[in-house]
Protein backbone atom coordinates (compact mmCIF):
# COMPACT_ATOMS: atom_id res chain seq x y z
CA UNK A 1 0.00 0.00 0.00
CA UNK A 2 2.99 2.28 0.37
CA UNK A 3 3.97 1.87 -2.55
CA UNK A 4 0.77 2.69 -3.91
CA UNK A 5 0.25 5.43 -2.29
CA UNK A 6 3.56 6.57 -3.30
CA UNK A 7 2.22 6.44 -6.61
CA UNK A 8 -0.99 7.90 -6.59
CA UNK A 9 0.79 10.86 -4.59
CA UNK A 10 2.98 11.25 -7.82
CA UNK A 11 0.28 10.86 -10.32
CA UNK A 12 -1.66 13.35 -8.44
CA UNK A 13 1.87 15.92 -7.75
CA UNK A 14 2.86 15.03 -11.97
CA UNK A 15 -0.77 16.24 -12.70
CA UNK A 16 -0.40 19.04 -10.63
CA UNK A 17 2.77 20.16 -12.50
CA UNK A 18 1.15 19.38 -15.83
CA UNK A 19 -1.57 21.97 -15.18
CA UNK A 20 1.01 24.55 -13.99
CA UNK A 21 2.52 24.60 -17.16
CA UNK A 22 -0.09 24.27 -19.20
CA UNK A 23 -1.38 27.56 -17.22
CA UNK A 24 1.97 28.88 -17.94
CA UNK A 25 1.80 28.22 -21.42
CA UNK A 26 -1.53 29.09 -22.03
CA UNK A 27 -0.96 33.03 -20.78
CA UNK A 28 2.37 33.06 -22.53
CA UNK A 29 0.68 32.72 -25.73
CA UNK A 30 -2.10 35.56 -24.69
CA UNK A 31 0.33 37.30 -24.06
CA UNK A 32 2.32 36.65 -27.42
CA UNK A 33 -1.40 37.24 -29.25
CA UNK A 34 -1.83 40.81 -27.51
CA UNK A 35 1.45 41.63 -28.48
CA UNK A 36 0.93 40.88 -32.10
CA UNK A 37 -2.38 42.19 -32.02
CA UNK A 38 -1.02 45.81 -30.56
CA UNK A 39 1.66 45.42 -33.47
CA UNK A 40 -0.70 45.12 -36.50
CA UNK A 41 -2.92 47.98 -34.96
CA UNK A 42 0.25 50.10 -34.94
CA UNK A 43 1.26 49.03 -38.37
CA UNK A 44 -2.33 50.21 -39.56
CA UNK A 45 -2.13 53.01 -37.79
CA UNK A 46 1.06 54.34 -39.38
CA UNK A 47 -0.30 53.63 -42.83
CA UNK A 48 -2.96 55.49 -42.14
CA UNK A 49 -0.80 58.23 -41.14
CA UNK A 50 1.39 58.14 -44.11
CA UNK A 51 -2.00 58.06 -46.61
CA UNK A 52 -3.10 60.98 -44.62
CA UNK A 53 -0.05 62.66 -45.51
CA UNK A 54 0.40 61.60 -48.49
CA UNK A 55 -3.08 62.97 -49.36
CA UNK A 56 -2.11 66.27 -47.59
CA UNK A 57 1.05 66.45 -49.44
CA UNK A 58 -1.07 65.92 -53.01
CA UNK A 59 -3.89 68.68 -52.48
CA UNK A 60 -0.99 71.53 -52.33
CA UNK A 61 0.96 70.48 -55.59
CA UNK A 62 -2.11 69.61 -57.68
CA UNK A 63 -3.71 73.16 -56.36
CA UNK A 64 -0.21 74.57 -57.71
CA UNK A 65 -0.05 72.67 -60.71
CA UNK A 66 -3.54 73.29 -61.80
CA UNK A 67 -3.69 77.45 -61.12
CA UNK A 68 -1.54 79.78 -62.72
CA UNK A 69 1.91 80.52 -61.72
CA UNK A 70 2.78 84.11 -62.87
CA UNK A 71 6.04 83.23 -64.63
CA UNK A 72 4.30 84.68 -68.11
CA UNK A 73 3.56 88.12 -66.55
CA UNK A 74 6.73 88.29 -64.67
CA UNK A 75 8.80 87.28 -67.93
CA UNK A 76 6.61 90.27 -69.58
CA UNK A 77 7.15 92.80 -66.86
CA UNK A 78 10.99 92.31 -67.16
CA UNK A 79 11.01 92.69 -70.76
CA UNK A 80 8.48 95.75 -70.98
CA UNK A 81 10.83 97.12 -68.65
CA UNK A 82 14.15 96.12 -70.37
CA UNK A 83 12.49 97.63 -73.86
CA UNK A 84 11.65 100.95 -72.37
CA UNK A 85 15.50 101.27 -71.19
CA UNK A 86 16.79 100.05 -74.56
CA UNK A 87 14.66 103.21 -76.34
CA UNK A 88 16.13 105.51 -73.77
CA UNK A 89 20.02 104.39 -74.07
CA UNK A 90 19.74 103.18 -77.83
CA UNK A 91 20.22 99.96 -79.55
CA UNK A 92 22.27 98.15 -81.66
CA UNK A 93 19.79 98.00 -84.29
CA UNK A 94 18.99 101.82 -84.39
CA UNK A 95 23.14 102.36 -84.69
CA UNK A 96 23.20 100.19 -87.44
CA UNK A 97 20.23 101.78 -89.36
CA UNK A 98 21.62 105.21 -88.20
CA UNK A 99 24.92 104.55 -89.75
CA UNK A 100 23.33 103.29 -93.09
CA UNK A 101 21.74 106.22 -93.32
CA UNK A 102 24.68 108.41 -93.04
CA UNK A 103 26.19 106.69 -95.65
CA UNK A 104 23.39 106.94 -97.53
CA UNK A 105 23.31 110.42 -97.40
CA UNK A 106 27.38 110.51 -98.21
CA UNK A 107 26.88 108.33 -101.67
CA UNK A 108 23.38 110.66 -102.42
CA UNK A 109 24.56 114.13 -101.87
CA UNK A 110 27.24 115.59 -104.08
CA UNK A 111 30.21 117.81 -103.42
CA UNK A 112 28.75 121.31 -104.55
CA UNK A 113 25.41 120.78 -102.54
CA UNK A 114 24.84 123.44 -100.11
CA UNK A 115 25.92 122.99 -96.47
CA UNK A 116 22.18 122.53 -95.25
CA UNK A 117 21.50 120.00 -97.40
CA UNK A 118 24.79 118.09 -96.75
CA UNK A 119 23.89 118.23 -93.13
CA UNK A 120 20.29 116.94 -92.95
CA UNK A 121 21.36 114.28 -95.66
CA UNK A 122 24.35 113.04 -93.73
CA UNK A 123 23.53 113.47 -90.06
CA UNK A 124 19.75 115.16 -89.74
CA UNK A 125 18.29 111.51 -91.43
CA UNK A 126 20.75 109.27 -89.28
CA UNK A 127 19.55 110.80 -86.17
CA UNK A 128 15.93 110.83 -87.25
CA UNK A 129 16.43 107.18 -87.74
CA UNK A 130 17.78 106.42 -84.66
CA UNK A 131 14.86 108.29 -82.81
CA UNK A 132 12.22 106.25 -84.83
CA UNK A 133 13.63 103.03 -83.64
CA UNK A 134 14.22 104.17 -80.04
CA UNK A 135 10.28 105.05 -80.26
CA UNK A 136 9.19 101.09 -81.92
CA UNK A 137 10.76 100.01 -78.70
CA UNK A 138 8.92 102.57 -76.46
CA UNK A 139 6.07 101.49 -78.14
CA UNK A 140 6.50 97.87 -77.83
CA UNK A 141 7.67 98.53 -74.10
CA UNK A 142 4.80 100.09 -73.52
CA UNK A 143 1.85 97.81 -75.22
CA UNK A 144 3.60 94.97 -73.20
CA UNK A 145 3.78 96.44 -69.74
CA UNK A 146 0.00 97.44 -70.55
CA UNK A 147 -0.49 93.67 -71.10
CA UNK A 148 0.98 92.74 -68.68
CA UNK A 149 -1.13 95.26 -65.86
CA UNK A 150 -4.37 94.36 -67.61
CA UNK A 151 -3.74 90.17 -67.57
CA UNK A 152 -5.23 89.46 -64.31
CA UNK A 153 -8.53 90.92 -65.22
CA UNK A 154 -8.49 88.46 -68.23
CA UNK A 155 -6.85 85.11 -65.66
CA UNK A 156 -8.16 83.75 -63.17
CA UNK A 157 -10.37 86.10 -61.05
CA UNK A 158 -9.36 85.34 -57.25
CA UNK A 159 -5.53 85.04 -57.67
CA UNK A 160 -4.01 88.28 -57.57
CA UNK A 161 -1.07 89.43 -59.30
CA UNK A 162 2.22 89.22 -57.03
CA UNK A 163 3.08 93.01 -56.53
CA UNK A 164 7.01 92.95 -58.13
CA UNK A 165 5.33 92.38 -61.30
CA UNK A 166 3.19 94.93 -60.89
CA UNK A 167 6.23 97.22 -60.08
CA UNK A 168 8.16 96.33 -62.79
CA UNK A 169 5.68 96.27 -65.72
CA UNK A 170 4.61 100.14 -63.90
CA UNK A 171 8.45 100.62 -64.53
CA UNK A 172 8.34 99.66 -68.15
CA UNK A 173 4.77 101.89 -69.20
CA UNK A 174 7.05 104.50 -67.36
CA UNK A 175 10.16 103.80 -69.12
CA UNK A 176 8.03 103.30 -72.45
CA UNK A 177 5.98 106.57 -71.90
CA UNK A 178 9.45 108.93 -71.75
CA UNK A 179 11.08 106.81 -74.64
CA UNK A 180 7.71 107.35 -76.94
CA UNK A 181 7.87 111.46 -75.69
CA UNK A 182 11.48 111.90 -76.11
CA UNK A 183 11.85 109.68 -79.57
CA UNK A 184 8.91 112.06 -80.91
CA UNK A 185 10.33 114.97 -79.78
CA UNK A 186 13.68 114.47 -81.63
CA UNK A 187 12.52 113.26 -84.90
CA UNK A 188 10.07 116.06 -85.22
CA UNK A 189 13.41 118.38 -84.48
CA UNK A 190 11.33 120.05 -81.57
CA UNK A 191 14.63 118.23 -79.23
CA UNK A 192 18.10 118.57 -80.31
CA UNK A 193 17.50 119.92 -84.08
CA UNK A 194 19.82 120.46 -86.95
CA UNK A 195 22.40 123.34 -86.03
CA UNK A 196 21.34 126.34 -88.35
CA UNK A 197 23.66 126.41 -91.02
CA UNK A 198 23.13 130.23 -92.16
Amino acid sequence: MGTKTADETGAETGTEATTDEEKVSVAKTDQVTEAEDTAAEDTTGDENAADDIDDEDELPGTAQAEGPTGVGQGAGAVVSAALGLVSLTGSWIGTVAAARETLIGQLGTSSTATVAKQVKEVYGDAWQTTALWGGIFALIALIVGVAVLVRPAFGAPGKPQAVWIKSVAWGGVALGVIGLLLAVLKYTDFLLGLPSTS
